[in-house]
């Protein structure tokens, strides 16, 4: 069907629910690995901070060439494209289930999950977009997100009860999390056309007008890797926390999310995406200095201000949908957002596999404050562009 609104009422509901069963198990999967991975390291491989940041390189470097993927499998449509990317996160996953063990096979099944965790972002924000109202697209990515958030919190059940209660391995969390990427594989590839906004996919898109958008995501790349990396690599190395304590971090950030989300979608409609990339800035400024000197302000137990800061930051990650309302109301072509959504990621990853390595060094050579220091700064240059947001206003 080549028009969107052509398609009946029905099956764009059908499509969304679809879509909104699939994000909920990949919340669960995804949910399952991230909360794992970081002690899965440690546990197994008793790797440094300097080595953490290093393995960030390999593992980043499918989100850098997520573009030129994308560009290759221009023929798929988004449906086809979503679906082998789970399955793609599917065989990474079950591979470090397998053989994690080895470090050279663990590097090269994570960079296989890498590959499709990468390719299925701007798939799933070009699917939610067009399954969105016009002008009420931000709340239904805030009510997708939800979602997700739900899923997620059910990993980190899985995580939490399995590892500290019934003794499971990592490698059994890891099967339980690949078996959820089939499923998701299976629920995408059971969804119909997308209307015509998507449909039309370019090869590459590279534009001045989205030069903005491209240096939000610059941004957006650096405060990524320090969450991932070295956010919970404090409390690992730091305080000396187990994978069910970040499991639980991670509930608790994500049942904050549910709630958050859907109502942040909203006021993004509301009060538009200056001021929400602006205030992101400014808190994550708070959360950085809290990461980095929480031991040297005068509390009784210096991790609970960590744990705050974990899921503080957790939950600002959902702001990720005032960058793509941004994207979507300054597109010359529909055509352009799935195109200039993978051109963000490979941006924000240029960004994500030089800074964990650099890091990694500052943490070694001066302590790990000055990481935060580094990402403060960060935020701080975040604040700046994100006052330059404008949106046009419609005739």
């Amino acid at each position: 069907m080549s028009s969107g609104e052509s398609r009946p009422t029905r099956d764009l509901r059908r499509e969304l629910m679809i879509f909104l069963m699939a994000v909920g198990v990949l919340g669960l999967s995804g949910s399952i690995f991230e909360t794992t991975f970081n002690n899965f390291l440690n546990d197994t491989f008793s790797i440094t901070a300097e080595a953490r940041g290093k393995l960030e390189f390999p593992r980043e470097l499918p989100g850098f060439l997520v573009a030129a993927m994308g560009g290759m499998l221009f023929f798929l449509s988004e449906i086809r494209l979503g679906a082998l990317s789970a399955v793609g996160i599917a065989l990474g996953i079950a591979g470090l289930a397998l053989v994690g063990g080895s470090y050279p096979l663990m590097i090269v099944f994570m960079v296989i999950w890498s590959a499709g965790n990468h390719l299925l972002m701007p798939v799933n924000s070009t699917i939610a977009l067009s399954l969105a109202p016009p002008d009420r697209r931000a709340a239904r990515l805030g009510q997708i997100g939800a979602v997700g958030m739900g899923g997620s919190i059910v990993g980190a059940v899985v995580v939490w009860g399995g590892l500290q209660y019934l003794g499971a391995s990592y490698s059994t969390t890891f099967t339980i999390a690949a078996c959820g990427a089939v499923v998701v594989a299976a629920m995408i590839s059971r969804m119909g056309p997308l209307p015509a906004r998507a449909a039309r996919r370019p090869k590459l898109v590279l534009k001045r007008k989205y030069l903005l958008f491209y240096l939000l995501n610059i941004f957006s790349g650096a405060r990524k890797q320090i969450f991932i990396t070295f956010g919970p690599w404090v409390l690992i190395k730091v305080f000396g926390e187990p994978a069910p304590t970040i499991a639980k971090l991670w509930i608790v950030s994500s049942a904050i999310g549910i709630i958050v989300q859907p109502q942040l979608g909203k006021l993004i409609d509301r009060v538009g995406e200056r001021a929400i990339l602006m205030a992101d800035a400014l808190l994550l400024i708070a959360v950085c200095m809290g990461y980095g000197f929480a031991e040297q302000l005068p509390l009784l137990k210096p991790v609970r201000l960590v744990y705050a800061c974990y899921v503080l930051d957790h939950v600002l990650f959902a702001t990720a949908i005032a960058r793509a309302t941004y994207l979507d109301k300054i597109a010359e072509d529909e055509a352009d957002i799935h195109a200039s959504l993978s051109l963000g990621v490979t941006i924000d990853h240029a960004v994500s596999m030089s800074i964990p390595t650099a890091g990694g060094l500052l943490w070694v050579a001066y302590g790990f404050p000055y990481v935060f220091l580094a990402a403060a700064a960060i935020a701080a240059l975040n604040f700046v562009a994100a006052g330059f947001v404008r949106i046009p206003r419609l005739p």
